[in-house]
């Protein structure tokens, strides 16, 4: 089994994390890889970038397609390029924030989204709604630049574990799901700090996505998610992996 993680953003730092931290969880004789597209946005958080994001994905999965990549997981808080490449790929397409919601859904009544940077709420509440689970998590947003978690994630720790904290007593959460990529080594010990289950989307789309392959389920072509129309055909973007 071969499952692509796809950051939509250049920084190849994450990229690596992100391949890393997914080793962590997958399955004997499942083969981790990790992309990302060469040009675009170094990190996702306006709606400008995902766009930019967003062909970068198109691109990366109509190779993935030519690789014989049997799944992919977009490593992207707010889905970036998710519908996209459901219309190219034919093995399934798990966005992170989806994986992360439907599995705090099975784990906890309520739940709160705590992401970064603020403006970036509007991406996590467009996944929010349209998994219907609004009425059951509470979203929460921190200010931290992105980029600054390439280096400097103990620093951003106090901050996230603070409005974690303030989600599970002012919003009654139950379980706390962490609003970017790249942040699986503080689940546990957050996890330890607040006594709630602490969720990685990205580990949670990894498991999701060698669940839909093993059980032989694809994409489904009926119509939404049906192929482009005749004609279609992606610009380059350069992509690289690691």
């Amino acid at each position: 089994m071969r499952i692509e993680i796809i950051n939509p953003n250049t920084t190849r730092t994450f990229t690596e994390r992100l391949r890393l931290s997914a080793l962590s969880v997958a399955a004997d004789g499942t083969e981790i890889l990790a992309v990302n597209p060469h040009t675009g946005a170094a990190s996702i958080e306006s709606h400008s970038e995902e766009a930019l994001g967003a062909l970068g994905v198109m691109e990366l999965v109509t190779r993935g397609e030519a690789d014989g990549i049997d799944g992919y997981v977009i490593a992207c808080f707010g889905d970036t390029g998710l519908h996209q490449a459901r219309e190219i790929a034919r093995g399934p397409v798990v966005g992170m924030t989806e994986a992360a919601l439907f599995t705090a859904a099975m784990l906890a009544w309520r739940f709160s989204i705590v992401t970064l940077p603020p403006r970036t709420r509007a991406h996590s509440a467009r996944v929010l709604h349209e998994t219907g689970l609004s009425h059951r998590c509470t979203l929460r947003a921190v200010e931290v630049p992105v980029l600054d978690l390439e280096d400097e994630i103990a620093a951003s720790y106090p901050i996230i574990a603070a409005e974690a904290r303030r989600a599970i007593e002012e919003d009654a959460a139950e379980a706390i799901i962490l609003g970017c990529a790249g942040l699986v080594e503080i689940v546990d010990p957050l996890s330890a700090e607040l006594g709630v289950p602490v969720i990685d989307g990205v580990l949670a789309g990894v498991k999701l996505a060698e669940g839909l392959v093993a059980s032989r389920l694809r994409t489904s072509k009926r119509s939404t998610y049906d192929f482009p129309a005749s004609g279609f055909a992606m610009p380059s973007m350069r992509s690289q992996e690691t």
